[in-house]
């Protein structure tokens, strides 16, 4: 992974293309370039995982950050001050957009590189790794007239990915979509986007209000930021239109919660929110040379606990040419909680969170992220460890099952554990064969095993 370039004889704009061009063909979603006291440390992100890169030293650094600088449209006498720039190339047939932001500190300007390849933003829900149980939801969801559908996780967790693909669903002649979105992370054909712009008023709160006099049937928002954005989009919705937006939350309770905390009338939200669908990414594992392995005593219990299945077998990474360390690429795990009566009843009510909680995940109307996770685990997808860490065990878990809660934190004494059997449902035990490992499909709420 690590590159040497020839800093001294070759010139710095075939370094700074090099370095670009590269990148994208590792499929990395960042470049950092840092200033240290002896030189400049690039590194690059690849499945959320910062890998070092090169090294630049510093008789060079400093004409690097200025060739990066004039081609993302900076100031290059400017460096007090951060700035924000855009790159874009067309690498392999793909055109790929690089947002540029640079950043001073003590030691000089820190440039981070985003790079967005335009081919694979756009998908489907159909691409998403939804399953079958959550696919019919996001279906049926979209398929309403009015409501707000919310995207929520922390940052990077693919949420624009997930929008965007609702909106491609969404996009024909008999539909008038308008977004509101700060940057345009991509250009769609037969939707009409809006920039946002502090500097001059143009905020997402401002845009909102014209777009309403601009007869929607769809309004994307970029992100909830703040309680006017949200009382808006709510008041939005009830008056007949289809929202969709992200927020910043951990899961649906939590995006219950930070809504009323924004000061948005519980009644108005309990009449307007649609459908939640938390997420989180995982890094996949490569098809290739991934190989199967018993499960330890502890993984076995945080299965029975949570699926109540026994699992003998998981897969674990190796690593081949074809991948980084065993891992090729990402896979989102999602959360999709659509209200029902009892759900808005409790938060128009102001019910305990307890209470609400049951009402979400003990129903059999949610499939938790944690419980969605590991379905991904015995298909194969992703890794035990994985899981565990992207997963806030104080958030995702309910705090009444300590059970639970002890075997993911390894509390649980599993010595005194008795697993019945090492086969699964079906009575089909895995074996080292990649194609032995069972299918988990959720229907209903309820999980269950299928043969491969």
């Amino acid at each position: 992974m690590y590159t040497n370039y020839d800093y001294d004889n070759k010139p710095i704009v075939d370094i700074v293309n090099a370095i670009l061009i590269d990148a994208a063909k590792k499929r990395a979603s960042d470049i950092h370039m840092d200033q240290t006291p002896t030189s400049m440390r690039v590194r690059i992100r690849i499945d959320g995982e910062l890998v070092l890169y090169t090294e630049v030293p510093p008789s060079v650094k400093k004409n690097l950050v200025t060739r990066v600088k004039i081609i993302s449209g900076m100031n290059i006498t400017e460096s007090r001050v951060p700035q924000d720039g855009a790159i874009k190339m067309a690498i392999d047939d793909k055109d790929i957009d690089f947002r540029v932001s640079s950043l001073p500190t003590v030691y000089g300007e820190k440039i981070v590189i985003r790079l967005l390849d335009n081919s694979e933003t756009l998908g489907r829900i159909e691409d998403l790794g939804l399953s079958d149980f959550n696919y019919k939801k996001i279906k049926k969801a979209i398929a309403k007239p009015n409501g707000i559908i919310l995207v929520t996780g922390a940052t990077g967790t693919g949420k624009s990915t997930t929008v965007y693909a609702i909106l491609h669903e969404l996009n024909n002649e008999k539909t008038n979509i308008i977004t509101v979105e700060d940057p345009v992370e991509m250009k769609i054909d037969g939707v009409n986007q809006v920039q946002v712009n502090q500097e001059i008023g143009m905020t997402f709160a401002n845009a909102l209000r014209s777009i309403l006099r601009q007869d929607p049937d769809v309004i994307m928002i970029g992100e909830i930021r703040d309680s006017e954005t949200a009382r808006i989009a709510v008041r939005a919705s009830i008056t007949g239109h289809l929202v969709l937006s992200t927020i910043h939350t951990n899961n649906s309770l939590a995006t219950i919660e930070r809504l009323t905390d924004m000061d948005v009338e519980r009644y108005l939200l309990g009449s307007a929110l649609e459908a939640l669908v938390a997420q989180r990414l995982c890094k996949k594992l490569c098809p290739k040379c991934r190989q199967s392995r018993p499960t330890t005593p502890y993984e076995k219990e945080v299965f029975k606990a949570a699926l109540n299945m026994d699992i003998p077998y998981i897969y674990k990474p190796v690593g081949c040419p074809s991948c980084y360390k065993g891992y090729q690429g990402r896979i989102a795990i999602q959360e999709v909680l659509i209200l029902n009566q009892d759900i808005r009843d409790a938060i128009v009510a102001n019910k305990p969170k307890e209470e609400l909680r049951k009402l979400i995940y003990k129903s059999g109307n949610t499939v938790s992220l944690l419980d969605d996770g590991l379905i991904k685990v015995i298909n194969g997808l992703t890794s035990f460890e994985e899981v565990l860490r992207v997963i806030d065990i104080e958030e995702d878990i309910d705090e009444e099952d300590e059970r639970i809660k002890n075997a993911i934190t390894g509390k649980t004494n599993v010595s005194n554990i008795e697993i019945k059997n090492e086969e699964t449902k079906t009575g089909a035990t895995i074996s080292n064969q990649v194609t032995s490992t069972p299918i988990i499909k959720a229907q209903d709420g309820q999980v269950e095993t299928l043969p491969f």
